[in-house]
């Protein structure tokens, strides 16, 4: 785990990218960027005990709405991004992972954020430039595009610094283009730009990244479904 000031000028563009799990770790992780270059803020990931488990059904929930709430209080981030659930899961894996994201999804919106979801493919596409990249590939692209001095571990909080590092993407490409958030979602993957590609296009200032976010009345949370 890593954690620096969350004091930031308010043209800077924070993003709490959060993994979450069914049975294993919880990763989440904060990034912020000023439209040039991506800063790592904090990032790890929630493990519950197996006695905190079998302490009552909705014990484990109620620990990662906790953290989440504590993660939103003391970073104050702009937007949420959440992995989205794998089609491939089982039908009782996906029920818990379900469960998982639901107490997420509360958190946000008890502090009035938005939520951006984003399926494991499109965040695979985006941060290391194709969808079957694996755990391993992933950890190194994350490690390069923050300049991290090590691998981020585990690979729960990597997951989660790639979401957050989607997110910040797609806002880019929406900033740039002026594009709507319902026509981003729908755009074909084959045709969005990679966080690899991008980087050697010109970048963008903050504060578009910011008047972008702003677009959308805070007051009412939302949830955009990337496919």
């Amino acid at each position: 785990m890593i954690s620096q000031p969350s004091n930031a000028p308010s043209s800077y563009f924070r993003v709490l990218g959060v993994d979450p799990a069914a049975t294993g770790p919880t990763g989440y992780g904060i990034i912020e960027s000023d439209g040039r270059r991506c800063t790592l803020l904090h990032y790890g990931a929630l493990r519950i005990p197996p006695k905190r488990h079998a302490e009552s059904l909705g014990a484990a929930l109620q620990d990662v709405h906790t953290r989440i709430c504590q993660l939103i209080e003391q970073f104050s981030p702009q937007a949420l991004a959440l992995e989205g659930i794998f089609s491939a899961l089982n039908v009782r894996t996906a029920l818990r992972l379900a469960e998982v994201r639901g107490v997420i999804l509360l958190a946000a919106a008890q502090n009035n954020l938005a939520v951006h979801s984003y399926s494991p493919r499109e965040v695979k596409a985006s941060v290391a430039g194709h969808g079957n990249a694996d755990k391993r590939q992933m950890q190194i692209m994350v490690r390069a595009l923050l300049q991290m001095a090590e691998l981020p571990e585990p690979s729960d909080a990597a997951d989660a610094l790639a979401v957050a590092l989607c997110h910040l993407q797609s806002e880019q490409t929406r900033a740039r283009f002026v594009m709507p958030a319902a026509q981003l979602a729908n755009k074909p993957p084959a045709k969005r730009r990679t966080i690899a590609t991008a980087a050697v296009e010109s970048p963008i200032t903050a504060t578009s990244l910011t008047r972008a976010a702003s677009t959308t009345p805070r007051p009412t949370p939302r949830i955009v479904i990337h496919r």
